[in-house]
């Protein structure tokens, strides 16, 4: 594979990641109202936490699937085929909602690990806070589109793409979480 293959298996992986990656920025838009464990503990320690509620985890899954069906839209002009690699036009639809709630149920299993290690809303998680969403969303998805995930971020050179979202999703986190926190929606910049 030359360069330009190489760079393009990257973009595509990218492309076709993104309405995973919009979801946990608009859940913190749409948040507040009624929380996900109703405020209760277990074994000690909150489910989940003020931090998640059903507001934010809907809000944010929509507005991934929103993103996803333009995408979509955008990409069926130029490839009514693949959809830039989002596949057949009966399993787009699929995917970006596998995509979506996958990284809003990712964020989530995230926060009920951190409360079981005893750390506060909002406290620092290395690792954790950056690819939570990313293994839910991938992991959704391959539950219901194991040929597809197989095919875009595993096989062959495909791997690049799934490297290269791995390498550049630290930095995409930490530059989405300080806009969050200039605008006033988040209280911590991480």
């Amino acid at each position: 594979m030359d360069v330009l293959g190489a760079v393009t298996v990257m973009l595509v992986g990218l492309w076709v990641f993104l309405p995973a990656m919009l979801p946990n920025s608009a859940a913190v838009v749409f948040g507040g109202g009624t929380k996900m464990d109703f405020g209760r503990s277990w074994r000690g320690k909150r489910i989940f936490g003020d931090g998640k509620s059903f507001r934010g985890f809907f809000g944010g899954a929509f507005s991934g699937i929103a993103l996803g069906m333009i995408l979509i839209g955008i990409s069926h002009v130029f490839d009514p085929v693949d959809h830039w690699g989002y596949g057949q036009l009966w399993q787009c639809a699929g995917t970006v909602c596998a995509l979506s709630f996958g990284a809003v149920l990712g964020d989530l299993s995230g926060a009920f690990i951190k409360r079981r290690l005893g750390m506060e809303r909002g406290q620092k998680a290395p690792i954790l806070d950056q690819y939570d969403f990313v293994a839910g969303a991938l992991l959704v998805t391959a539950l219901f589109f194991p040929g597809w995930v197989y095919g875009t971020y595993i096989e062959g050179w495909n791997i690049l793409a799934l490297i290269f979202l791995i390498l550049i999703m630290f930095g995409i986190h930490r530059i989405a979480n300080m806009v969050g926190f200039k605008a006033g929606l988040k209280k911590e910049p991480w």
